[in-house]
Order: C-alpha cells, then sequence, then structure tokens
C-alpha cells in the first residue's frame, strides 16, 4: 500500500515485476531505466545468484513532482523467479500497489508461465490482496525469440482474464514503456480513489502517465 508523508509532502508507490525465472523481470527493469528520463530515475541495484539473475530485488527509484507540490516516488522491484525463493517473493510483493506478470513466450514456458501465475495468486491471497482492485499487467517477454507463442493463441488462452495484456521483446526495449503505461493507467484510478491526485493534487491522468515519458 502506497505510503504518505503528509509533512514531507511525499507520497511513495510500489510496483513489483512478478513471473518466472528468466522471463525477462530484469530486462524490463534495465530498459525502463534506460527509456525513461535522467531527472526522473536513482541508480539501480541488482543482485545476482547462479541460477536466477535475481537473488532477492531489483529497486528502481523515480518520481516527480505533482502540480500541489506532492512528490510521488515509485520504487520497483522484480522478485527471483526460482520455486526455492518464495520466501523472498511474499516480502518483495507485499503491499505492493500494482504488479506486471511477466511472461515468457516461447511455447515450451507455458507451464512455467501459468505455475507463476498461479503462485502470484497464491502469494496474494496470503498478504490479503483485493486482486479485484490491484492494479495488474501481464505481459508476454520475449517476442523476438522463435518457436513462440501466437499473439492470437495467447488472447485465446487469456480471453477471460480482466487484465491488461501487453506483447514486448524487453531485450530490445519494445513493449517496456507501453507496459509501464498500462500499469500507471491502472494506478491512476486506484490513489485518485484513495489520495484524490485530481481534486487535491491538480494530477491528471494523462499528466500522470506524461510525467513520467509513458507513451499517450
Amino acid at each position: 500500500m502506497a505510503e504518505l508523508d503528509q509533512q514531507r509532502q511525499r507520497l511513495t508507490v510500489k510496483l513489483v515485476y512478478y513471473g518466472p525465472a528468466l522471463s525477462g523481470k530484469t530486462t524490463n527493469l534495465t530498459r525502463l531505466h534506460d527509456l525513461l528520463a535522467a531527472e526522473l530515475k536513482g541508480d539501480m541495484m541488482t543482485l545476482e545468484t547462479e541460477g536466477d539473475r535475481t537473488l532477492f530485488f531489483d529497486l528502481l527509484p523515480l518520481g516527480f513532482t505533482a502540480p500541489s507540490g506532492l512528490l510521488i516516488k515509485f520504487k520497483l522491484f522484480t522478485v527471483p523467479g526460482q520455486v526455492a525463493h518464495d520466501g523472498t517473493r511474499k516480502a518483495v510483493l507485499s503491499r505492493a500497489d500494482g504488479v506486471v506478470f511477466v511472461a515468457d513466450s516461447q511455447r515450451h514456458q507455458a507451464s512455467n508461465n501459468g505455475s507463476s501465475f498461479e503462485n502470484l495468486m497464491a502469494n496474494l491471497a496470503i498478504l490479503g490482496f483485493d486482486v479485484g482492485a490491484l492494479p495488474l499487467v501481464v505481459q508476454f517477454n520475449k517476442r523476438d525469440l522463435a518457436d513462440i507463442l501466437g499473439e492470437d493463441e495467447i488472447r485465446a488462452r487469456w480471453s477471460q482474464a480482466p487484465w491488461p495484456l501487453l506483447f514486448a521483446s524487453a531485450l530490445q526495449g519494445g513493449g517496456v514503456l507501453a507496459t509501464f503505461a498500462a500499469l500507471l493507467d491502472g494506478l491512476y484510478d486506484s490513489l485518485d480513489r484513495q489520495y484524490a491526485l485530481g481534486a487535491a493534487h491538480g494530477l491528471s491522468r494523462a499528466a500522470f502517465g506524461a510525467a513520467l515519458g509513458a507513451p499517450a
């Protein structure tokens, strides 16, 4: 849940990239860091371990100031994909304000994608999240590789899902900002209900996305 420091006029928002091992969560954050304006971002931290690129998390702090003077800071994390690190995944996911689920488009990874998404839903339930209210985006990454599931096939499989579905080649940068923009769109509604971003702070939906360099 976002943390509001009224004395310092600062709202801190936590976003988490979740998914199976080596699906491209870290690559999404790396490319996002490359694409965002320099004044919006801090240094990126990465911890690696054998067998999985991320042992704990990547942290990418960024933010901007609303017309009212409210500083909105975003902290972006990824979770380790390996099953052995499920306790760490829960710890990182705790109090998240929005989630991007990064799936691997390769056909042979379909089972891993399904298991990881089920794990996400289970951990959200354990942590007490209202899944229906949580801003969530599903991204199918690695569209530049061979033997991948077709977009129509993926859409058919996810046709009953209520979440935005996007496609990306994070290694090349494609779809990274669009995914982030889709998450921001849902996040704006959530934060506006809680903190009156529009009425109290003069921050419109369009300005919310544009301030972070997300495409219109």
